[in-house]
This record gives C-alpha cells, sequence and structure tokens, in this order.
C-alpha cells in the first residue's frame, strides 16, 4: 500500500546564508521511492509560527510519517532524534528576533515526547547505504526542539495513527569554507532523508541495537 512521507526542512537562520535542512527538502520534493511519496514542507525559524506552520502542512497532507528537519552546525553525522523536551532557551533570537529564555513551549504539557520513528532502524540503514549517522539524544532547546516537541503534541492529541520525529544534519561544504566545522554534502544527506523517509514509512518496529552516541 502507498505511503506518504511529509519531510519539513528550516529557512536559513542567524548567520548562516543557507539552511541544509532547506536545500535537502527541495530535492526530495515529490520523489516517490518504493510506493513511498514524499511531500516537503519550508519551516520559519521561528517560535510557534514554526509549529502552525508544519501543523496546518499535516492536516493537508494526512500523511503516514512527519519527519522534520534542522541544522545542527558541528556535528558530523545524519542524527535521528530521541526526545524532543518541553522547554526553550534560545542562545540566540529567531528570525522574527524572538528569543524566549527557560519558557515551556506547551503550558501544562508532558516533559518530553518521545520520537516515534524507528531511529535505530533509520541509523542502521544510513550506515549500511554509506551515510554517517547516529542516534542524538538532545535536539537543543532552540526551534528545532520547540518545532519537533509542537509536533509530537500536536500529533499526541489529534492524530496518534501519524508517525513523527525529528533529524538534525550538518553543514554542508560551503558552510564551512572559512572555519573548520565538519560537513557532510547535499547528496549524501538527501540520501540519508530518503532513506529515513522509507523506513519509517515501511517499518514500525525498532531494532534493539547500541547507539545514543551524541549527547
Amino acid at each position: 500500500m502507498a505511503k506518504k512521507v511529509l519531510v519539513t526542512g528550516f529557512d536559513p537562520f542567524g548567520e548562516d546564508q543557507i539552511n541544509p535542512a532547506l536545500e535537502a527538502v527541495k530535492q526530495l520534493e515529490g520523489k516517490i521511492i518504493d510506493d513511498v511519496t514524499i511531500v516537503t514542507q519550508e519551516v520559519p525559524t521561528v517560535f510557534h509560527e514554526s509549529i502552525k506552520v508544519v501543523t496546518q502542512a499535516i492536516e493537508v497532507h494526512q500523511p503516514d510519517v512527519v519527519i522534520c528537519v534542522g541544522q545542527a552546525g558541528g556535528r558530523t553525522q545524519v542524527t535521528p532524534e530521541r526526545v524532543a523536551i518541553n522547554i526553550d532557551d534560545a542562545r540566540i533570537p529567531d528570525n522574527k528576533g524572538n528569543q524566549p529564555i527557560d519558557e515551556t513551549i506547551i503550558e501544562d504539557g508532558p516533559v518530553a515526547y518521545w520520537s516515534t520513528l524507528p531511529n535505530k532502524r533509520i541509523v542502521h540503514n544510513m550506515r549500511k547505504a554509506g551515510v554517517p549517522s547516529a542516534v542524538s539524544n538532545t535536539a537543543g532547546t532552540f526551534v528545532c526542539n520547540h518545532l519537533f516537541y509542537g509536533v509530537m503534541d500536536y500529533l499526541a492529541k489529534n492524530a496518534p495513527h501519524i508517525r513523527g520525529g525529528f533529524i538534525h544534519i550538518p553543514f554542508l561544504p560551503d558552510q564551512t569554507i572559512h572555519n573548520t566545522a565538519p560537513s557532510l554534502s547535499l547528496d549524501l544527506i538527501v540520501r540519508g532523508l530518503e532513506i529515513a523517509a522509507i523506513t519509517a514509512a515501511n517499518e514500525k518496529e525498532d531494532i534493539v541495537e547500541i547507539g545514543g552516541a551524541i549527547h
């Protein structure tokens, strides 16, 4: 049976002129791989507005799986996130100047939500395909974690049959010309996200395997 996966990517933020998440999303739009159709959504790097944009896209597309993607400069691997926490603690302002510090995302919401993606299976399949990958145990406290938490809260309350999660990706090479930060090619990132989408669409059960090296 055909499946649909919604993949979202943030626009550039901070001092960066590009965001690898958005560049990857542009490559994924409309792809059909093994009966899995990928639809995409650009997301503003703005607290609260990001959640609204993605939840509206979920309502429009009615996907089987939602995978939100964001940049994690300094990481060397594609990193599916294990958990979203109910806190905003912004080190820099978002793209509209908001900088919440020590604020809850959802009032009276749970402390955290687990990803419902088969993260370790995704990592296993990425590595098998030559894409550096590891499970991460921290999505940070900026707009990435904010969106991750907000989407999981929405799914838990409104669409528990839809699985969701978040994946962080490294810089692109163009972003590291003037520094020593690690990077991955756009081709590798896109391949990794394709694998994540196909795996999440077709495999509900995760595997038991050592992981979680990113803290």
